[in-house]
């Protein structure tokens, strides 16, 4: 198959122009699509394209646990696996720096839009870039091409890179990302005491609500069946009884005896009449006890549930103040910090755009192109019919 390096529908192009001229026209589809190309870029990054500057800072979330734990060789398993902690709180701070908010406050604090539409950059760089306009979602796009947050999983750090196109604009934006990373975690610390805290004082007050109210109905049940303490009570009476039962006996011994002795004694009627009455005192205090719908025994029940009521609650309420204690323990022993490893930098030389490699990039995408739809061309034009 003889290939010529153009395509060959311009093989029949006419022949009488002159050599430069068939030169140039034999080639215009690579001139065209990668010379250039090539050129406008080379035009573009060597003479138009304003200096990028990128100011670089690095950071960890720490807390006063993570650095007792680091001494176990279990702590540095999990640290290693990412687990360790301050994990999270490092992931929410980025992900705050990513975000709108983050944007709002830079507005506000270093008037980041002026620094992004300085006059300085070129059109194709500043904010808003062609085919965009000047609204805070725009901005916002514009926002994540020229700051980077994301977490080295190497070091084990959080960096934050900003470009602008002056040095100290590049640093103010980016010690100003610090700053506002270390109120969010300071706010996170703040939150994780208070919702901690809350929810321990909320069960306090569920159990000693519970308490105070078990309390009350004991006392209301107590004073609506004339009871204190039924066991107690019922235990009085029946040795009450017990005591009558015993007299009784004895009387009842001496009157045997009295009655096998001496039949026609005097006494026999008056010990006869003193056992009756004592029966009869034992029946009665029995009585107060079982045998009958208002006896002790029957208000037992009711007793002993309101009881049990009152001892759990009142150990509910122990319970809950301890946890209350614990929280507020644990709020202060949990508190996550900021810590700088790296401050930002003033750059003193741009870092942006890499000009001869992007002229490189422009040109190696082009040729490509230019391949490619020559093979394509090739391809058809094999297929086709011969006449």
């Amino acid at each position: 198959m003889n290939v010529n390096p153009s395509f060959p529908i311009e093989a029949e192009a006419p022949v009488q122009h002159s050599a430069l001229v068939h030169w140039l026209k034999k080639r215009r589809w690579f001139l065209m699509m990668v010379a250039l190309p090539t050129l406008l870029a080379a035009l573009y990054y060597g003479l138009i394209a304003s200096d990028v500057y990128v100011s670089e800072s690095r950071f960890v979330i720490k807390s006063p646990d993570q650095k007792r734990s680091q001494m176990s060789t279990l702590a540095n398993l999990v640290q290693t696996t990412g687990l360790s902690g301050g994990q999270e709180q490092t992931n929410e701070v980025l992900t705050y720096v990513r975000s709108r908010d983050a944007l709002k406050a830079l507005e506000k604090t270093v008037h980041i839009r002026d620094k992004f539409s300085t006059p300085q950059a070129d059109f194709l760089s500043r904010f808003p870039q062609p085919f965009a306009d000047n609204s805070f979602e725009s901005l916002f796009k514009y926002y994540g091409k020229r700051v980077d947050a994301r977490l080295d999983a190497e070091a084990g750090t959080a960096i934050i890179k900003v470009e602008a196109f002056a040095p100290q604009d590049a640093y103010v934006i980016n010690r100003q990302l610090l700053d506002l990373s270390e109120g969010l975690v300071n706010r996170l610390n703040s939150r994780a005491q208070s919702k901690g805290i809350a929810e321990a004082q909320k069960q306090v007050e569920l159990a000693a609500q519970r308490a105070r109210n078990a309390r009350i109905a004991l006392a209301q049940y107590r004073n609506a069946q004339a009871l204190i303490d039924p066991t107690k009570q019922a235990g009085g009476v029946l040795e009450i009884a017990n005591t009558m039962i015993a007299e009784r006996a004895a009387l009842q011994a001496q009157l045997d005896l009295m009655q096998r002795l001496t039949p026609n004694n005097p006494s026999i009627p008056a010990l006869r009449n003193r056992i009756s009455a004592i029966s009869v005192q034992i029946a009665s205090q029995t009585s107060r006890v079982v045998g009958s719908g208002s006896g002790i025994a029957s208000k037992m029940g009711g007793y002993e549930d309101l009881l049990v009521e009152e001892k759990f609650a009142t150990e509910s309420l122990t319970a809950a103040n301890v946890a209350l204690v614990q929280a507020r323990a644990e709020a202060l022993r949990q508190q996550f910090y900021l810590e700088r490893v790296v401050d930002p930098n003033t750059p003193d030389t741009p870092l942006l755009p890499k000009r001869f490699l992007n002229i490189l990039v422009v040109f190696a995408a082009s040729l490509c192109l230019y391949f490619i739809t020559w093979m394509f061309m090739i391809g058809v034009l094999e297929h086709a019919p011969e006449d």
